[in-house]
C-alpha cells in the first residue's frame, strides 16, 4: 500500500512540476511605476534587459506562441509548415506542431484567425500578455479606436 501512495505522490509531483515549468513566466516581470514600462529581467546570468511599453511592436521570435506572453529573450525555435513559431520550454515546443489552437489567434480589430508566424505583434499589457493583428496597419487602426 505504502508503494501505491509512493507512485501517486511522485506522479502528482511530477504532473504539477511540469504544468507549473511554462506557468512562471511573469516571475520576472517587472513594472516601473514611474515610467509606465515593462522590464523583463533575465537569469541572473545574462546581463541584457529588455524595456517595453504597451502597445510597442514585439519581435515574434521574443514571444512563447503557447503562454501568447512577450519573454524578453529569445525563445526555442519551432518550424513547421515552412513557418517559424516560438515556445519558451520543451512542452511548448512538443505542443506546437501538435496542437493547432496555440498556432492561431484572433485579430483584435477584425476578429479574423491570424497565423501567430506571420502576425504583428503587439505588447498588450503590463504583465507581458501580447495581441496578435493581422498586419501593422490593423494594429493602427486599432490603436486609433482605443
Amino acid at each position: 500500500m505504502n508503494i501505491l501512495k509512493f507512485k501517486y505522490s511522485y506522479l502528482a509531483f511530477v504532473t504539477i512540476t511540469y504544468l507549473v515549468a511554462c506557468n512562471n513566466t511573469n516571475e520576472h516581470l517587472e513594472k516601473d511605476s514611474n515610467t509606465n514600462v515593462i522590464t523583463h529581467n533575465q537569469h541572473p546570468s545574462e546581463l541584457k534587459v529588455d524595456v517595453l511599453k504597451k502597445g510597442d511592436h514585439v519581435p515574434s521570435n521574443k514571444v512563447c506562441m503557447v503562454n501568447d506572453e512577450y519573454m524578453g529573450k529569445e525563445q526555442l525555435e519551432v518550424p513547421l509548415d515552412g513557418k517559424m513559431y516560438y515556445g519558451c520550454c520543451e512542452m511548448c515546443k512538443n505542443r506546437i506542431p501538435q496542437d493547432e489552437k496555440v498556432r492561431y489567434s484572433i485579430d483584435p480589430l477584425t476578429n479574423k484567425k491570424v497565423d501567430k508566424a506571420l502576425a504583428y505583434i503587439v505588447l498588450a499589457s503590463d504583465n507581458g500578455q501580447v495581441y496578435y493583428f493581422e498586419n501593422e496597419s490593423n494594429y493602427l487602426k486599432f490603436n486609433n479606436k482605443n
